[in-house]
Parts: structure tokens; sequence; C-alpha cells
């Protein structure tokens, strides 16, 4: 898929005993078994082209600004539809309209394969039409993934029915997309180091099949119509909930801070890196070890997906949150320290794990916060926090390794070391602004999770000293 989306996360505790009880037990539902099964093969094709994308704009132009320009260029329509999706998400049917959008998705990775044959194999470079070209295909992906993310999480609640198993799902999701990142990555480098970037983009392309045929198999129960107000109505209606509900409006505020900062630093920059630790530069050396360093990322990922996935309750996440953030942060600090390849390669992971951990985590406690019939707004608004602030970062991060480089010699790497500095830095400091507000957080969201049996045992208690003479049933 064009973007890996975050899944939906649950509201009830999970399921006990028998096989369901794994860590494979949200695969019981059938239309979530045929969406994992679609995932698994388009996954490795997402990384592919992400891997792909961000070499061949490097590869031509060796400008940093670009790299900023077209991360820019594709998720800017993140940040400005993801809201407005979020009712349409609240509105249609969602097994229908994620087929088109994946069916979208699918051209627009032929028409990146199309670019960089023809404009783009050595011999046959024009960058004139290549660069313009890229970027207009990230606005169309962009445009694509606005409607299609939001549609994605909330559906999660359609697929895996019992809400004992959501929890479970959303871990199996970054499981296996991050168990994608250890193969596309490296796959990548090998493939564009072979043959070139278009048949990353081609492969990628192909693998839309599988989603959409599984989504098409899926028997969904349709959702109860209800009477639709004005979209605008409906928007102010998701931002006002989202915005004096403390517990979202600080999640959704550490996600933007870490998605503006630390997120595209070490996403955009990494061909940098990989420049320079290459013994080749920018040739096959150089897409190899980027591939490299995109599957030991991937493997911490993995790592923090399995954790999680492994976790039978959402008790305790507000708490892992604060950790993974500061991990996140000190990992990308360090990255930014580190002048060799080996140390580089074993830093990396510690970040994956940190953003996986932390941002999969706050997924699941907004969705489990959310009312059902806000949820997709909810989760719009998550996504513009998680990807929509992303193509500011990216700008920024760019522009600001452009002008931190110094200006005698050709030393891209030295500015975009200080870039990812001073954005681990600012990570940490809104990591540690976030665990100072979790104790006002929990007594907010305690009484919720006692309302939805989440913490079974004080709501037993509660409900036996209501029942006690005298008890009066207030709370």
């Amino acid at each position: 898929m064009a973007e890996p989306a975050p899944l939906a996360a649950p509201s009830s505790s999970p399921t006990t005993g028998g096989a369901a009880a794994g860590i494979f037990r949200a695969l019981r539902h059938r239309n979530y078994r045929l969406f994992f099964g679609g995932q698994l093969v388009s996954l490795v094709g997402t990384f592919l082209t992400q891997i792909a994308t961000v070499w061949f704009v490097y590869r031509l132009t060796k400008d940093t600004r670009l790299l900023g320009i077209v991360g820019f260029a594709g998720q800017l329509p993140m940040f400005l539809l993801a809201p407005f999706a979020g009712v349409w998400a609240d509105r249609v049917n969602r097994q229908r309209f994620i087929v088109l959008t994946q069916a979208l998705s699918m051209l627009q990775s032929f028409g990146l394969a199309a670019v960089a044959f023809y404009f783009g194999r050595p011999g046959h470079i024009n960058t004139q039409v290549a660069v313009p070209s890229l970027i207009g295909l990230a606005i169309i992906q962009g445009l694509v993934n606005a409607f299609d993310m939001p549609a994605r999480q909330a559906f999660l609640v359609e697929m895996v029915t019992d809400r004992a198993d959501l929890a479970n799902a959303i871990a199996l999701n970054s499981t296996m997309v991050h168990g994608a990142r250890l193969i596309g990555p490296a796959a990548a480098g090998l493939i564009i180091a072979a043959v070139g970037e278009s048949l990353c983009f081609l492969i990628d392309a192909i693998s839309y099949i599988g989603v959409i045929i599984a989504l098409v198999a899926m028997r969904v129960t349709p959702r109860p119509p209800r009477a639709p107000k004005s979209v605008l109505h409906e928007l102010a209606e998701g931002a006002k909930y989202v915005w004096h509900f403390r517990p979202i409006r600080v999640l959704l505020l550490l996600m933007a801070m870490l998605s503006l900062t630390g997120m595209p630093a070490i996403s955009t920059l990494m061909p940098i890196f990989a420049d320079h630790f290459s013994t080749g530069g920018a040739s096959r050396n150089g897409a190899q070890v980027f591939g490299f360093l995109g599957t030991m990322s991937g493997l911490g990922a993995l790592a923090g997906a399995i954790y999680l996935a492994s976790r039978k309750t959402v008790v305790g996440l507000g708490r892992l949150i604060a950790i993974a953030a500061l991990v996140f942060g000190l990992g990308a600090i360090a990255f930014a320290s580190s002048n060799l390849l080996w140390l580089s390669l074993l830093i990396i992971p510690i970040a994956g794990w940190g953003m996986i951990t932390c941002f999969a985590s706050a997924n699941t406690i907004l969705q489990t916060l959310a009312e059902d019939d806000k949820r997709g707004r909810v989760m719009s608004f998550f996504t513009m926090a998680f990807v929509g602030m992303a193509p500011f970062g990216s700008l920024l991060t760019g522009y600001a390794a452009y002008h931190l480089t110094p200006a005698i010699g050709d030393d891209a790497f030295r500015g975009a070391s200080r870039t990812i500095l001073i954005a681990g830095v600012i990570c940490v400091i809104a990591a540690v602004s976030y665990a100072s507000k979790l104790p006002a957080m929990r007594a907010i969201v305690r009484p919720i999770y006692i309302s939805k049996g989440i913490l079974p045992e004080l709501a037993k208690g509660l409900q036996t000293a209501d029942t006690m003479p005298g008890a009066t049933g207030e709370q």
C-alpha cells in the first residue's frame, strides 16, 4: 500500500483462554484474515516505493531541498483534507470506498514506474520532466491517502466485530507493517542497484491487486444509516470534541510535534547518511546501505509491534507513550552523532522502536476513548497529526539541512546530522512535557476505562458499592 495506516484499537478487555487468546487471536475474524493477507502482499511493495522514491530524487538532483519538497507535496493533502475525510468516513460504505482508493493508488504507482523508466534511467535522464512528474504524482497519492487512511482506520471496527480483539488487531497490523519493512528496504536497495527504481514502483503497483481482491471478498454487515448533517457542521463538531477532550488533545499535540520534527528529519535525510557511509557514493553501494538502514529501523519497529501484540490491556499505555517518545528523541540524537556505519546500524532500531511504540499506543488509546459516532473524525485528526504534519517537517528538514551544511566543500552529511540532532532534542522536550500531564489525564481517563470494563475489578467494586445500603449511586 502507498501509505501503511495505523489501525483502530480496543474499547474492552481482551478475550482469554484457548488459541484465540494468543498473539494472533484477531485472525479468528474472517474479514480481518482477508485484510491481513492482502496487506501482507501489498506492504512489501509499499516500502519498495518509499525507498525508491527518496533515492530516485536524491540520485537525480543531489539536492536536500528537493527531498523536502517531494515529501511536502505528498503529505500536504493529508493535512488539509484529513478532517473532511473523517466526516466522509463516518458517512460512506467504507468497504467500497477503500476499494476505490486502492485502485487509484495502483494507477499512481504505475505512473511512477513509467516516469522512472522513461526519464530516470542512466543515459536517459531528464530531470526537467522527472522531477515535476514526481512532485505531481506525490500530490495525487497524498490526495488519495487523505481519504483512504481515516476510512481504513475506522473500517477495522467493522472487520473485527469483537472489541476484545481490536487491541490485538492493531498490534498485528503493526507487526505486519514492520515485518514487511524488514524486507522492503533491503530488497529495494538490491533492486535499485541491479535494475533501477522503476521495477520497485512496478512491483508496488501489482501488489495492490491482492488488497483489492481481499476487500471485495469481505462480508461486512452494513452500518445503520444516520441522518447526516452538513459537512462543515460535522467537521466543527468533531474538532470541538477533540479539542475539549483533554487526553485526546494532548495525545494529538504530542503526535504532531514528533511528526513535525523527528520522523521527517530521519526519513528525509537518510539518503545523505547512506551516501556518506557508502564507498561508491550515490551508486550501487549507496542504495544498498540506504536499504540496510531502513531495514534496521524496521527491525526496531517490529520489536515494538510484537511487544504491543503481547500486551493484554490498554492500561499503562499512557506511560509507555512517554517512555517511547523519549527513547525516539534520544535515538535520533545518538544517530545524528554517529559517524560510523556499524554504530548507526545499531542505533537506528532504537529510534524505530520508539516511533512505532509511541504512535501505535496513541492510536490505541484514541480509539478506546473515542465515541463510536465520532471515531472517523477523531482518527482523521490523528491522521492529520501523524501524517499531515510530516510535509511541513519534510520541507523544514530539507531547508534546514541545506542551510546548516558548511559553506565550504560539499559536506551535506554535516548539515543533515545537525538537523537530526536539533529534531531529537525537540522530541525529548515534547516527551518530558507530555509526561508532566499524565496525572491529570489519568484522572479523566480512569472513569471511562471503568465504564467500558477495561478496569473490570474496579467496575465490579463500584457496582457492589452501589448496591450496599446507604449507597447514593453517585461517582
